[in-house]
């Protein structure tokens, strides 16, 4: 039996007999060293593999994860990748008188791939004020109403104008530690007693839930 100069055995004429079993075990040991070898968890891993090899390669269902033999533990692929892009939007203008914040109508629900993940909300849209001496406020919020950080209530206006618009857009930072589907949504109020609408039907209103592996 010969090798690649990569080091992958193959089968030669003189092995099609009496070397055969040798070699073909050879091959198939070659094959689980360079593939990427699928298991269930970590566990069922260990099992399989209790003397992995430095540099072996092996895909985890469980957390949709790839990971490689160090020389003394499996570890992630480096991070920092976007596993996943989920948009909503919203075509319909909005407004609320209310003190306290209220939903926007406009929320997204995203499926993490892995529990280690971060989630990057970006909320933009155009809002419009109207009153005197008055503020709105926005804010991204979990499904439990919790601001996120990042994306908590800011004001928006001037406590000296009657009237005031601008396009804005709020970005938030979240870690769910979950694979569950988890939803984020946008809430709005005023300050005091003007309106504060979203002009939705002039520019669409849009919430992104973008997921980015640790």
């Amino acid at each position: 039996m010969a090798n690649t100069p990569e080091g992958t055995p193959y089968v030669e004429s003189s092995d099609l007999v009496a070397n055969y079993p040798a070699a073909s075990l050879a091959l198939a040991n070659r094959v689980d060293l360079v593939g990427v070898l699928p298991f269930a968890n970590a566990a069922a891993r260990t099992t399989a593999i209790p003397t992995p090899t430095d540099g072996q390669f092996t895909y985890l269902q469980d957390t949709n994860s790839t990971e490689f033999y160090n020389g003394s533990a499996f570890q992630a692929l480096a991070g920092g990748k976007i596993l996943q892009v989920v948009r909503a939007t919203d075509s319909t203008g909005r407004s609320t008188t209310s003190a306290t914040l209220v939903d926007a109508s406009i929320s997204v629900t995203i499926t993490p791939q892995k529990s280690t993940s971060a989630i990057l909300l970006i909320w933009s849209f155009s809002a419009l004020l109207f009153g005197a001496n008055d503020l709105a406020r926005f804010a991204i919020t979990d499904n439990s109403n919790n601001e996120i950080s990042g994306a908590q209530a800011g004001f928006f206006g001037s406590a000296n104008t009657t009237g005031i618009r601008a396009n804005q857009v709020l970005i938030g930072y979240s870690t769910p530690g979950t694979t569950s589907a988890t939803t984020y949504k946008g809430r709005f109020r005023v300050n005091f007693s003007g309106t504060a609408e979203l002009a939705n039907a002039t520019v669409t209103g849009q919430l992104y839930a973008i997921e980015v592996s640790a």
